[in-house]
């Protein structure tokens, strides 16, 4: 199985001390070309005048600029201890249990704009770069990602992939649609449903740490909908584009029994 996560926009801050990434070392090391491309761009045009318009920054975010810059020399940590925000917080890795850490390690990829598909144990500096920008002698990161990673083996062994990804990032790669589940999340209010947005990472982060948590495997995408539904509702649908599954919340993001 894999279970594919955006990045969070925000990252932990750096420590004072530690090796810096190591970019031949990175999950999926056939991407490493790529990488360094992106890595020398960013670099660059973060060092430049036009950084924080190219990067969509504002003022108080200057400082990720500078960050950007050393990117090479700052101290890495896991991408799991780096990607902090909604999502990660209610996946709250810190707190898994054995086995369920050990599946996180082996199961989640994180579909960074920088780094593309990653592991939470791959070792990387926090960075400031989303999948909307469009860098100067590479273009929209989309469309970059998307020519890198099609036609590229997964390793998920025949398994499913449950896609937990913001739409910027599901563009980035198309995974084989037999195998794909989306996870969407829903809001009821008086008998009403809604796409969530504001609760979609919240939503996501939960769906990912049942999966983890799982007494057994899911091997199937019902087997899939069966461990959310223990939890709170939940709808299973066929689509074009593979599976989707549809997760019931309350206004406050909480799943709905």
């Amino acid at each position: 199985m894999l279970i594919l996560l955006p990045p969070s926009e925000g990252k932990a801050a750096p420590t004072r001390r530690g090796r810096a990434v190591d970019i031949d070392a990175l999950t999926t090391a056939q991407l490493a070309a790529a990488r360094r491309k992106l890595v020398d761009a960013l670099i660059e045009v973060s060092g430049s005048p036009q950084g924080a318009e190219v990067l969509g920054l504002g003022e108080s975010l200057r400082g990720e600029l500078e960050l950007n810059v050393r990117l090479l020399d700052v101290p890495a940590r896991p991408a799991g201890e780096i990607y902090t925000g909604v999502l990660y917080d209610a996946l709250a890795l810190a707190t898994l249990s054995p086995a369920a850490r050990r599946r996180a390690n082996a199961w989640i990829r994180v579909q960074s704009a920088l780094w593309g598909p990653i592991k939470i144990t791959d070792r990387i500096p926090p960075y400031r770069l989303s999948i909307g920008t469009s860098l100067p002698g590479i273009g929209p990161l989309a469309g970059f990602w998307r020519s890198e990673l099609t036609g590229l083996v997964d390793d998920a062994e025949g398994g499913l992939i449950i896609d937990c990804r913001s739409s910027g990032y599901a563009a980035a790669w198309h995974p084989p649609t037999e195998k794909l589940i989306k996870v969407v999340a829903l809001t009821e209010k008086a008998g009403k449903r809604s796409v969530v947005s504001h609760f979609a990472k919240q939503t996501r982060g939960v769906v990912t740490r049942l999966l983890l948590e799982a007494d057994r495997v899911p091997r199937s995408p019902q087997q899939v909908a069966d461990v959310v539904a223990a939890q709170g509702r939940c709808e299973l649908d066929r689509t074009r584009a593979g599976w989707e599954l549809s997760v019931i919340t309350d206004p406050t993001g909480q799943l709905v029994r």
